[in-house]
């Protein structure tokens, strides 16, 4: 259910997959994600269990209104049922875990353990281009962080090789981010989010960087929305241990 690396700094990052929870098909079966249709006791429980697995305190986990956006917030708790729309948030709380949904996106997790400051974003295409990852750097060096020393995770997510899009998109995709321009296996125009995100951290300063392995469009053990359109999504969590 939740693929774990606790670094030995302190930094803690978690990725859910789709197993281990209690919603039915097409949400089948730990979808986290408030705003896709599931029934809201089912989501509860999911978020619950995926809690409970890493340890936490549910009611201490930051879920964000999501809107592809490059707003970034800074949080000591959780927003409840009244999430503001933003993309990133930033806390210096430890045990307080932020977390991102995606089901194709790119999520980014980071940790200056040093200073005691997490951030995670969601970054999918349009908040690639947006920004959304440098500002949250941003965020967090005006909290102290120092990019030398962040760690930096991105989740499962869709991959150059499958994420299709028109001549047009990529290019204009490109034209902000060369490095995410990229071409699918069958020859066709397509966009690499998760390189995107890798460039746009190393300019900042980020160089300690994890990128998972997984596609979501390739692996059915994950969500994916550009496979199956009604579905679920995967969390992934950040969070930095009490001193």
């Amino acid at each position: 259910m939740i693929g774990t690396h606790d670094s030995a700094s302190g930094a803690h990052f978690a990725f859910t997959d789709r197993w281990g929870g209690v919603s039915a098909a097409p949400y089948e079966s730990l979808n986290l994600g408030g705003r896709v249709g599931d029934d809201a006791a089912h989501v509860r429980e999911n978020r619950s269990r995926a809690a409970a697995s890493l340890g936490l305190d549910p009611g201490a986990v930051v879920w964000m209104h999501q809107v592809h956006g490059r707003d970034v917030a800074y949080v000591e708790g959780p927003f409840g049922d009244d999430a503001p729309p933003l993309d990133a948030v930033v806390t210096r709380r430890p045990s307080l875990a932020l977390a991102v949904l995606t089901a194709d996106c790119t999520p980014v997790l980071l940790a200056d353990p040093i200073a005691g400051v997490a951030g995670a974003a969601h970054a999918g295409r349009p908040g690639l281009v947006a920004g959304v990852v440098p500002a949250l750097v941003e965020a967090m060096r005006e909290r102290g962080a120092a990019p030398q020393r962040i760690v930096a995770r991105t989740g499962p997510a869709v991959c150059g090789r499958c994420y299709e899009v028109p001549e047009e998109m990529r290019e204009a995709v490109a034209a902000a981010v060369p490095e995410a321009y990229a071409t699918t296996s069958w020859g066709t125009a397509s966009v690499d989010v998760a390189s995107g995100v890798r460039a746009q951290l190393e300019a900042c300063g980020v160089t300690t960087l994890e990128q998972s392995a997984v596609c979501t469009m390739e692996s059915d053990d994950h969500f994916s929305y550009r496979r199956e359109k009604t579905t679920g999504r995967l969390a992934s969590y950040v969070w930095l241990e009490a001193s």
